[in-house]
């Protein structure tokens, strides 16, 4: 069964954290993740106004997700990302 992990960041230094962007499509892709969304418009609908960045990234199970997010590469790339943002990470299953 298909597993998300959701990220919301704050980016607080935009060069480096571009750097940090450049870096973690093929690692996703080495773990078989894909972007579902990455940073788009976001409009509030309800609740407190949401202004952190949106990230969702499918893959294709929860044991994947884990794997991607505490691998040595993905490792490197928060190294990259400290600093530059924080940020709250949920991995969590889809439905069949």
């Amino acid at each position: 069964m298909a597993a998300y992990i959701i990220a919301q960041v704050n980016v607080t230094d935009w060069d480096s954290y571009n750097e940090y962007i450049k870096v973690t499509p093929d690692i996703i892709s080495k773990y078989e993740g894909r972007f579902i969304v990455r940073g788009g418009e976001t409009v509030t609908l309800e609740g407190p106004e949401q202004k952190w960045r949106i990230v969702v990234v499918e893959f294709p199970d929860l044991a994947k997700a884990k794997e991607f997010y505490h691998s040595p590469e993905y490792a490197d790339a928060k190294k990259i990302r400290a600093g530059a943002a924080e940020a709250q990470f949920i991995a969590v299953s889809g439905v069949e």
